[in-house]
């Protein structure tokens, strides 16, 4: 059975950062693509950062320059790293693995606010 479990959400400063992990267990995790979404409340769930198993990162327009996804498949852990974190980047936080077949985590609660 495939579990994605995200971590690392919180409250955080304008300006401020935080390091999303999500762990992938019961796949090869090396052989499939991982993703992070986000989720306002009445919004739709738009991918923020993409790192597909076999090729380039890319980001959405209003992550770049501030968001970086890396992957470490010796951990099966995606890692969401946000910087310059705004007021406008609060959401919850999902976390996609799978190519043919995608898994979702449950999501975790990332909250800007001075």
């Amino acid at each position: 059975q495939v579990q994605v479990v995200e971590s690392g959400g919180g409250l955080v400063q304008p300006g401020g950062s935080l390091r999303l992990p999500c762990v992938v267990s019961g796949c090869p995790f090396e052989a499939n693509d991982v993703a992070w979404y986000r989720q306002a409340p009445g919004n739709e769930r738009p991918a923020a950062a993409k790192a597909p198993y076999d090729g380039p990162t890319t980001y959405a327009d209003s992550a770049k320059g501030r968001f970086t996804i890396s992957r470490d498949n010796t951990k099966s852990t995606a890692y969401l790293q946000m910087n310059a974190l705004k007021p406008e980047d609060t959401a919850v936080y999902y976390c996609k693995s799978g190519t043919a077949t995608p898994y979702w985590g449950q999501g975790t609660q990332v909250t800007v606010s001075s």
